[in-house]
């Protein structure tokens, strides 16, 4: 199957048809400076063509043609800029949906419209096969509140839907996994801050596959130092210019295109030019990377702490992957992290999509530094061939039971002998869903810095490494800030103190919020199409509470059985009962189960 992608920003056009496995490319085009006399498109490595004047959607009339003779598509893959809140994961576009786009167009009102345009005119050219639309923000919908919530009226923010969104998406996602692959690493056991560094700028934390921090907010006009945005400004400036005259409009164009790079340097918003003039003495330009390259440099710093360390620290985008002095300036003070750049590696570094990745780090330190090839139309032309392959109704429901994990305590030998005397054997109370686990008679007071919790249940047997589950409401009371983790990963984690009836130990890591998770066995994931690690949505129907659980982490052992554990506050959410099902559903978009729909045996 070969994959349409298009991709159309606020003053360019860029489309490719490519194999969606390999991402080799049968043909490719580029538009650029659409609206403007100067507007010209190019296919593949022919000759610039002028489009005096044209329109987005008169440059797509010419486009398509071009792009789809003598070729077979079998899907169409769009990037859209803005997916709200509402859309988390590519997704087929139907009539319904499109009129849902439109009305997200507020938040981004330089792209979604444009996406949206090259939606409707790509499928009046195919109309016969799949148009899937992938968006800059989905990969960030995993941020967790603390990230993604402004520290204003919470009335304020839920009326006008203001919340960190984080652009750049697919990028980020492409770039993370490629770096685990060269690292050999999987990228679920990985913590690596992710760097696209263009005319549009933007860092994010991947922390074990996840985004759990990122610079770009509701708009992209926060974070990095951008071409010509600004990035992060004080609130109080935008106020004090409103209040000396400047209209909103002048204010957005201003921010948005006449500020970063191109505002700081007077000469221009491309990097190459700066950095040459800089060169000659142009004490402006000198600024213009300084202060680029301090922005990129403090967001390193701040998501290493947000996620306890950074095992590799990724470039890319036309600066980070072109840029050998931005990336010497960025580099140079992040021996703290134990990251230390190999010059010669530096200035030699090349990638390309035949030879996506090039380390610059010196040998043997503990944050790798690496310069990887994005390639967001191969990321999105893969999206857009999942989900065209896959059939989108299956026959029969197949269903997961759902429980509620209330907050308990897993001890290793050391614990258990200190906490209730030495040599001293748990008491088994009742048997567990789980095979060969028990709750067990034993009990334990949580203590924490602010508060303690009392008669916390011990579950059995034994294990290799103390571990204590807590759910965000259980954080208030004891005053402390527990990770969301899968059980057993534990780095990183702080602490509690435990009191038992023979003793008191304070643990220094292990207190954990637990990852909403499925138990399967191998014949299960088989059934479900899923493997171990795959990171899934479960839609539940409540009566009257219907919500789908996204980030679900499924677990694959011949010693499980099927069950999805929730913790109590998850299911107090969801209103909960007992027999509740769920039903699967893949996050990044495929629907491989029929309906997202359950069933309750109540």
């Amino acid at each position: 199957m070969q994959v349409l992608v298009l991709n159309c920003g606020s003053s360019s056009i860029k489309a490719d048809v490519l194999d969606p496995d390999s991402g080799a490319r049968a043909r490719y085009a580029r538009v650029e400076r659409v609206g403007t006399a100067t507007c010209a498109i190019r296919v593949g490595d022919g000759a610039e063509q002028a489009l005096d004047g044209a329109t987005h959607e008169t440059a797509l009339a010419v486009l398509l043609p071009r792009m789809l003779e003598g070729l077979t598509v079998g899907a169409v893959g769009h990037r859209v800029v803005h997916g709200g809140e509402r859309f988390t994961a590519p997704t087929r576009i139907d009539d319904a949906l499109l009129s849902e786009f439109e009305a997200l167009s507020a938040l981004a009102p330089l792209h979604n419209p444009h996406n949206i345009a090259g939606i409707r005119a790509a499928r009046a050219a195919l109309p016969g096969v799949a148009h899937v639309a992938v968006f800059d923000t989905a990969f960030h919908a995993t941020l967790p509140r603390r990230a993604r919530t402004y520290a204003i009226p919470t009335a304020l923010a839920a009326e006008h839907g203001i919340r960190r969104y984080g652009f750049h998406g697919p990028s980020h996602r492409w770039v993370a996994e490629r770096a685990a692959e060269f690292m050999g690493e999987d990228l679920r056991q990985l913590r690596i801050v992710t760097c696209h560094l263009g005319n549009g700028a933007s860092a994010a934390a991947v922390e074990y596959g996840r985004s759990v921090e990122t610079s770009m907010g509701m708009t992209p006009l926060e974070g990095l130092v951008m071409g010509t945005r600004s990035g992060d400004l004080d609130p109080g400036v935008v106020v004090e210019l409103a209040r000396r005259g400047i209209d909103p409009a002048t204010l957005d164009h201003t921010l948005n295109y006449e500020s970063g790079l191109a505002g700081l340097s007077g000469v221009g918003n491309d990097l190459r030019d700066i950095e040459a003039r800089a060169a000659e003495g142009d004490d402006a330009c000198r600024l213009a990377i300084i202060v680029f390259a301090h922005r990129l440099r403090k967001y390193i710093g701040a998501y290493a702490a947000v996620m306890g360390g950074a095992d590799a620290v990724v470039f890319t985008g036309g600066i980070g992957e072109n840029s050998a002095e931005m990336r010497h300036r960025v580099a140079q003070r992040l021996e703290f992290l134990g990251a230390r750049l190999d010059e010669d590696r530096n200035r030699a570094a090349r990638v390309s999509l035949e030879k996506w990745c090039a380390e610059i780090s010196a040998p043997h330190g503990r944050t790798r530094l690496l310069v990887v090839k994005t390639d967001e139309a191969h990321a999105i032309g893969r999206d857009a061939a999942r989900i065209a392959r896959e059939a989108d109704v299956v026959e029969g429901v197949l269903r997961i039971p759902v429980a509620i994990s209330a907050r308990h305590i897993h001890l290793d030998r050391r614990s258990i002998d200190a906490l209730f005397g030495a040599n001293y054997e748990l008491t088994p109370r009742s048997p567990l869903s789980q095979p060969g686990q028990y709750a067990s008679e034993e009990r334990l007071t949580l203590i924490g810095p602010k508060g303690e919790i009392p008669d916390v249940r011990v579950l059995g047997p034994e294990r290799a490494e103390t571990q204590v589950e807590i759910a965000r409401t259980d954080e208030f009371k004891l005053g402390v800030d527990a990770p969301v983790r899968g059980s057993g990963d534990l780095a990183s984690t702080p602490g509690i103190t435990l009191q038992g009836p023979k003793g008191r130990i304070t643990l220094d890591h292990g207190l954990i919020c637990a990852r909403r998770h499925i138990h399967m066995t191998p014949a299960d994931a088989k059934r479900f199409g899923v493997e171990h690690g795959d990171v899934v949505e479960v839609a539940l129907d409540t009566e009257g509470r219907d919500l789908v659980f996204g980030d679900v982490l499924v677990r694959v052992s011949p010693h499980y059985k099927l069950e999805m554990h929730v913790d109590t506050d998850e299911g107090n959410a969801a209103g909960l009962g007992r027999g509740a099902e769920g039903v699967l559903v893949h996050t990044e978009g495929a629907v491989r189960l029929l309906r997202r729909k359950v069933a309750f045996d109540a």
